[in-house]
C-alpha cells in the first residue's frame, strides 16, 4: 500500500512511498474529515496538504485555512447558512472541503452553483487547480478523470462527481441526486431564486451538507429570507465581519469618534482597522455597511429609497427584544399579554394563502398607547384567517368590551370580513362610513405609512418586533413613485401595523385626511 498524507504530521511528504496512494487510503481520509476525534483539524491538515490556490499575489500556494475558514471549519453543521463582508475566501474554503469530500468517498455527487456563467467558470477554474496540483500518482491512479469539461469532473474509480452550475439556469439541479451542495452570493441570483433554490434543495439527499453563502443584498429576498429563519429550519448560522480578514488595513486613523472607539473596544479593532473602515466609508459610502458587513441585522440595506429614517430604524433594531412567545410555529408572536383592564385592537391585512402565497398579517395593538402586543405572519385563506383573528381578538377581548376588529377591505378582505360577520359572528367590527373594513387607497396608503415612519421616531417603543422593523427596511419608494416592499420581499406587516396606528389616531379624534 502506498503512503497516504500523515495529518498528524504535515510536514510528510504526500508522495513518499513507491506507488503513492491508493484507494484505501483515500477512502481512510475521507472518514476523517466528518469523524472524530477532531474532524475539524482533519479538514485544515488534509486541505492544507493536498490542496493549492492561486493567492492574492498570484502565487500558487497550499490552501492553508484563514482565521475565517478555520471558524466555519469549527462551527459548520450539514446545513449552514453564511453571510459575510467581501473577499473573505469562503467560495474557496468550501469548494475546497467539498472537492476533498468528493475524491475520498464512493458515489458522491458535489455540485456549487454560482450566480453567473462567469463566477461558474471561476469556480471551475479553482477546482481544476485542485486537481492538476494533486500528487501525480493521484491523478494517473484512482483519481484519474472520464471527463473534465464543461464544469465537471468525473472519477470513475470512485464513481464521483463534481460539478459547478449556474443560478441562471433555473432547473439547475433538478433531477440529480446531491450529496454535497454549495450555493454561492445567492442574494444575488437572477430570476426567481427561491424557487432555484427549491428545486435544488430537492435534489440534496437526507443528511446531505448544505452550505448558502452570501453577502448582504438588502433585507429582502430568498437569502434574507432564509437567514431569518436559519433556526427555525435546523441551519447554523455563521457571520463574518470584514476586520476578520487580516489584510483589510491601512494607515493607521488619528482623531476618533465616539463610534469609531466602541467599535475598538468591542471587537478589538487595531487603529489600521479604523483606518481601512474610514477608506471602505469614502469608497462605498451608504453601501459600506452591506459589502463590508459588520452586523448581522444592520449588513442588510434596503436597495431603492426606504420610506422610513433609516437611523432609527437601525438604532431601534439594537434595542428591540425577543417575543415573550411564540405560537402556530414561530409564526406568531406575543410581545404584552392581554390584559383585563385594556381595549385592544386587531388589524388584519387579508392574502390569498397557499403554499406560495403571499402572507396575511395580524397586529395587535394597545388602543390606549399604541404598543405592539401581538403578531402574526402565515400563508392562510380567507376562512382559516378568519377563525384564526377571530379566536386571538377573543383572547384580547373583556367582558363587555370586545376588542376592535380592522379588517383591510382590499381584494380578499371582502371574503374574510363576510366569514367574521357571518360565520363568526364577531360583534364589533370597523367600518367606515357605514362600510364594513377599511379601504387602502393610492391617497390613504401614502398618509398612513408617513404616519408610521413619522411613530417609528417620536415613539419607537411601540415597534417590539423584529420582523416588523426588517419589513420596514426593505419598504421603498420605487422608480414609479409608488410605496411597497422592494422586489421579492414582503409589506403585510407595514401595512397591517399602519392601519391599526391609522384606525388608533382616527378614535382618538384625530381623522384621517380625505
Amino acid at each position: 500500500m502506498g503512503s497516504a498524507p500523515d495529518l498528524e504530521n504535515p510536514d510528510v511528504n504526500p508522495e513518499a512511498g513507491s506507488a503513492g496512494y491508493d484507494l484505501p487510503d483515500l477512502l481512510r481520509d475521507g472518514k476523517l474529515l466528518d469523524g472524530q476525534p477532531d474532524p475539524e483539524a482533519n479538514g485544515i491538515r488534509l486541505a492544507r496538504k493536498l490542496l493549492f490556490i492561486r493567492d492574492r499575489a498570484g502565487h500558487e500556494s497550499p490552501l492553508d485555512a484563514n482565521p475565517v475558514q478555520a471558524r466555519f471549519e469549527r462551527d459548520r453543521g450539514r446545513s449552514n447558512i453564511v453571510v459575510k463582508a467581501r473577499q473573505m475566501g469562503m467560495t474557496t474554503w468550501v469548494a475546497g472541503r467539498f472537492f476533498l469530500k468528493t475524491i475520498t468517498a464512493r458515489g458522491v455527487l458535489t455540485i456549487q452553483v454560482a450566480q453567473t456563467r462567469e463566477a461558474a467558470e471561476g469556480i471551475f477554474r479553482m477546482v481544476q487547480r485542485f486537481w492538476e496540483c494533486l500528487p501525480e500518482p493521484l491523478r494517473k491512479g484512482c483519481l484519474r478523470r472520464s471527463r473534465a469539461n464543461i464544469r465537471q469532473m468525473v472519477f470513475p474509480i470512485l464513481d464521483s462527481e463534481f460539478r459547478v452550475l449556474s443560478a441562471s439556469d433555473q432547473n439547475a439541479g433538478r433531477s440529480l441526486t446531491v450529496q454535497n451542495m454549495h450555493l454561492s452570493e445567492v442574494s444575488r441570483w437572477p430570476g426567481d431564486a427561491a424557487a432555484t433554490l427549491a428545486g435544488l434543495r430537492a435534489a440534496l439527499v437526507t443528511g446531505g451538507e448544505l452550505v448558502l453563502e452570501s453577502t448582504p443584498n438588502g433585507a429582502c429576498g430568498c437569502f434574507y429570507e432564509e437567514w431569518q429563519q436559519a433556526q427555525e429550519n435546523g441551519a447554523v448560522r455563521h457571520f463574518f465581519p470584514w476586520w476578520m480578514e487580516s489584510t483589510y488595513v491601512s494607515a493607521e486613523a488619528t482623531e476618533l469618534s465616539e463610534e469609531e472607539i466602541a467599535l475598538m473596544r468591542e471587537h478589538g479593532l487595531t487603529l489600521s482597522q479604523i483606518g481601512f473602515r474610514r477608506g471602505l466609508e469614502a469608497g462605498y459610502r451608504g453601501l459600506r455597511s452591506q459589502e463590508f458587513a459588520e452586523d448581522p441585522e444592520l449588513c442588510f440595506r434596503s436597495t431603492g429609497e426606504c420610506c422610513f429614517d433609516m437611523d432609527a430604524l437601525e438604532d431601534r433594531l439594537k434595542q428591540v427584544q425577543a417575543p415573550t412567545s411564540t405560537r402556530r410555529g414561530k409564526k406568531l408572536h406575543t410581545f404584552l399579554p392581554a390584559q383585563p383592564d385594556k381595549d385592544y385592537l386587531v388589524a388584519v391585512d387579508p392574502a390569498g394563502g397557499g403554499s406560495a402565497g403571499d402572507y396575511a398579517a395580524v397586529q395587535v395593538i394597545d388602543l390606549e398607547t399604541g404598543a405592539q402586543c401581538l403578531e402574526l405572519q402565515q400563508r392562510l385563506g380567507p376562512l382559516e384567517l378568519t377563525r384564526v383573528a377571530c379566536e386571538l381578538a377573543r383572547e384580547y377581548s373583556t367582558p363587555g368590551q370586545p376588542a376592535l376588529m380592522v379588517v383591510e377591505r382590499n381584494n380578499h378582505g371582502h371574503a374574510v370580513i363576510a366569514h367574521m360577520q357571518q360565520g363568526e359572528q364577531y360583534e364589533r367590527v370597523y367600518d367606515h362610513k357605514g362600510v364594513p373594513g377599511w379601504l387602502t387607497t393610492g391617497s390613504s396608503k401614502p398618509e398612513i405609512v408617513g404616519d408610521l415612519g413619522a411613530l417609528l421616531v417620536s415613539h419607537p417603543e411601540l415597534f417590539r418586533s423584529r420582523r416588523l422593523l426588517e419589513e420596514c427596511r426593505g419598504f421603498v419608494t420605487h422608480a414609479n413613485g409608488r410605496t411597497g416592499a422592494v422586489s421579492g420581499g414582503h409589506d403585510d406587516l407595514v401595512m397591517a401595523f399602519a392601519i391599526a396606528q391609522a384606525v388608533r389616531k382616527e378614535l382618538r379624534g384625530k381623522p384621517r385626511k380625505a
